[in-house]
């Protein structure tokens, strides 16, 4: 088979000139928490980037198909944010919310305009570990009750509350947490009781939820969270109806409904500009981070008008929340969607890329399953079809082939089976063969 090579491209990048990986490595080692971990068996070291491509400290061009982990939207370095950015940075690095600045202001309202229903009051924090952690506060707040209800295989984020409605033991740690927290089965169609050819699959999922209220719980309930498609959990999407019926369930007991967005949001599904508009709901609370400020540290949380008003009468403030420099990202990367028609290019490019791994799946026996909407895809692999036992060193061994071949791609799942694919929002028609190249020749190595 013929190695894949990645498309032309008119950039030149600098020189690097800075220090080895290997010293960087070991500063790190000796510096930094050795909590964190690193991919691949010789770590990379990126230096530069520009749209969908970034470079290593020794000129390598990859393709980053994992977008730095769901971030990266409209592009590295996309001329117009960056415009922004530096415009701003020159005039006034930091501003906060106890005076006025425009910038906070004309992106909340170019984000409220993007959100359906009463979803119009911005709350703009730094990740989405905070941003999640505000959402349950508003929902204990406005409804008045504890208890909160979560999916197995979620992830909320690594801060003592996202920990809590988190349901992977890879993100625990043995502290005190998840105190109220309930945890409902998965609407998991490929190893879940429900499959892909159960037409009931959403309503039944759903169900469980209502069971949780009735048997975990005192019958009332502050919020169900649930992102729109599980991200760290493999880019798991729901049947169609779960949402709906688990919505009714839950405002039926007094809670409100929280969708996470944080790597579903801003057109990454291609359908819609937000994940949860594919079940066809509203929820009373939206968390959003990643995308939203392609790479800077941004995020968001919008409600509505009623719900917010559960935080008036304390005192609610984030030093850096609605900064006057990651504002003016924040709106040039929605200016950005909307100008280059990414919503449209991510339904475009995903289609492609998805139909390519379906053809790749009836070749190789190890794909187990394809999922995914848009530019978000994920590739379970299993070792057998019949007891999907999880082929987890298979995967990791896909990911260092293809980044031998220039593309970066990342994983997921409770053992790390399902390679994950979410690349900036930018790519073409020429990266998406390439793309579907390197799976066919990855795959062939094993």
């Amino acid at each position: 088979m013929k190695t894949p090579t990645l498309p032309p491209f008119d950039h030149q990048p600098k020189k690097y000139t800075g220090p080895s990986a290997a010293d960087v490595l070991a500063q790190r080692k000796q510096f930094m928490n050795p909590g964190i971990f690193l991919y691949y068996k010789n770590p990379i070291m990126f230096v530069e980037g520009k749209m969908q491509y970034i470079w290593d400290d020794t000129g390598k061009r990859y393709l980053d198909g994992l977008g730095g982990i769901v971030t990266i939207s409209v592009g590295h370095c996309h001329p117009h944010v960056v415009a922004a950015a530096n415009q701003q940075n020159e005039t006034l690095q930091h501003s906060t919310t106890i005076y006025l600045h425009p910038n906070v202001g004309a992106f909340a309202e170019k984000l409220a305009s993007k959100m359906p229903g009463d979803l119009k009051v911005c709350y703009f924090v730094n990740s989405g570990s905070e941003a999640n952690d505000l959402a349950l506060l508003m929902a204990r707040a406005s409804t008045g009750n504890f208890d909160l209800i979560a999916l197995r295989n979620a992830y909320h984020g690594g801060n003592a509350s996202g920990m809590g409605v988190t349901a992977h033991s890879t993100w625990k740690y043995n502290v005190p947490h998840s105190f109220g927290v309930h945890h409902a089965i998965a609407p998991y169609q490929y190893r879940g009781p429900y499959g892909y050819d159960d037409a009931d699959a959403g309503k039944k999922y759903a169900a469980d939820v209502k069971e949780v209220i009735d048997y975990a719980t005192p019958g009332k309930v502050a919020a169900f969270i649930a992102e729109s498609i599980q991200g760290v959990g493999g880019f798991v999407e729901f049947p169609q109806g779960y949402l709906k019926n688990v919505y009714e369930h839950v405002r039926a007991a007094g809670g409100v409904c929280i969708a996470d967005e944080v790597q579903t949001g801003f057109g990454r599904t291609g359908t819609h500009f937000w994940g949860f508009e594919t079940q066809g709901v509203i929820p009373d609370i939206v968390t959003m981070a990643k995308g939203i400020g392609n790479g800077c540290p941004l995020a968001a949380v919008v409600t509505t008008a009623k719900i917010a008003q559960s935080l008036v009468g304390k005192v609610h403030f984030n030093t850096f929340g609605g900064n006057p420099v990651v504002s003016a990202m924040g709106k040039a990367v929605l200016e950005v969607i909307e100008n280059e028609k990414l919503q449209e290019n991510s339904l475009k490019q995903g289609a492609r890329i998805r139909d390519g791994l379906e053809k790749l799946k009836a070749k190789y026996p190890i794909i187990g399953d394809v999922r995914g909407k848009g530019l978000m895809i994920g590739v379970e692999m299993v070792k057998d079809h019949k007891t999907k036992e999880p082929a987890k060193a298979e995967c990791a061994a896909v990911l260092e082939s293809a980044r031998e071949m220039g593309l970066l791609l990342g994983k997921g799942g409770l053992w790390g089976q399902t390679i994950r694919f979410a690349p900036p929002m930018c790519i073409t028609s020429a990266d998406a063969e390439f793309i579907i190249e390197v799976f066919d020749a990855a795959f062939g190595k094993l």
